[in-house]
């Protein structure tokens, strides 16, 4: 797979890219009640799909308990907003098959790997993976610039100074502030384009740039979109991130159907993915056979 191809994906929408549409608060309660849908019909697969998420959580909150790492525990916690567009890519995948009346067994999930755009969804996956290492980063500078090097010495400390002193209320308004620039950075990059990377073969920057307009053409409906992943992601997160096995499928399944909504159909969608055909290898091909040049 090319760079090129990976860029721009196959000719068709790479000039103008795909035509969108405006919506409203309504289509966004529509494409919420769609996926609330589709995890019910799909409860299973959901939490097969995002029970690694939960525990990956707790185990990356255990990581940052030391208390030199303690002032992290939160970012960490938030950087599930940055990637969830990924994590849930296989919920998107899922919600494509229903709507499409193919089967939607969890395993489907996987079909993913068979995406002619596999390389565009790995690039934009790393955008996010490093967005969300800068805003770790940018973190612990905003808690470095109030509180020094110096690690808490108690968990009790680390809470008093954060909720009972001036330095504490400066840190969480300039701590939210970052926050806030990292997930509508976020939000705007990724609203629609991994769900159109698995509709159609556009590249990483067709897919990009559709996700800005769509948050452009309609900037109050979006933004009640970020408001509803970062209060149901929140929520989610309490108690010891179990809430997400809910959170975070509901919110997959909704955003493929926020995407139909904001992107006009193309007119002959793909029906399937299929793994590519292997030729027959036999012992005597050996070690010939593992070249790449061999077919």
């Amino acid at each position: 797979m090319t760079s090129a191809h990976i860029l721009v994906g196959t000719i068709g929408d790479k000039a103008t890219g795909p035509a969108i549409r405006h919506v409203g608060p309504a289509d966004l309660w529509k494409a919420l009640a769609r996926g609330t849908d589709d995890f019910a019909a799909m409860p299973s697969h959901a939490i097969f799909l995002c029970v690694i998420y939960p525990l990956l959580g707790i185990l990356l909150v255990g990581v940052a308990f030391g208390y030199s790492m303690l002032p992290l525990a939160f970012p960490v916690a938030a950087g599930f907003a940055l990637i969830g567009p990924l994590a849930a890519i296989g919920l998107y995948e899922l919600s494509r098959r229903r709507e499409a009346k193919l089967d939607s067994a969890a395993s489907h999930a996987l079909d993913v790997l068979h995406s002619p755009s596999l390389g565009a969804i790995v690039a934009l996956g790393l955008l996010l993976m490093v967005i969300f290492l800068i805003w770790l980063a940018a973190a612990q500078a905003i808690y470095v610039a109030f509180f020094g090097y110096s690690p808490p010495a108690t968990i009790g400390r680390f809470v008093h100074d954060v909720f009972a002193t001036r330095a504490g209320l400066y840190l969480i308004v300039a701590g939210a502030g970052v926050g806030f620039l990292f997930a509508a950075a976020v939000l705007t990059i990724s609203a629609v384009s991994f769900a159109l990377l698995l509709d159609r073969d556009v590249g990483a920057a067709v897919a990009l740039l559709t996700s800005i307009r769509v948050v452009t053409a309609n900037p109050l409906t979006m933004a009640l979109w970020g408001l509803i992943v970062a209060a149901l992601l929140a929520i989610g997160s309490l108690p010891f991130f179990l809430g997400l096995t809910v959170a975070l499928p509901v919110l997959g399944h909704t955003t493929w159907h926020l995407y139909r909504r904001a992107v006009v159909p193309e007119p002959s969608p793909h029906p399937d993915y299929s793994p590519c055909p292997r030729p027959p290898r036999y012992a005597a091909d050996f070690p010939a056979a593992l070249f790449a040049t061999r077919r």
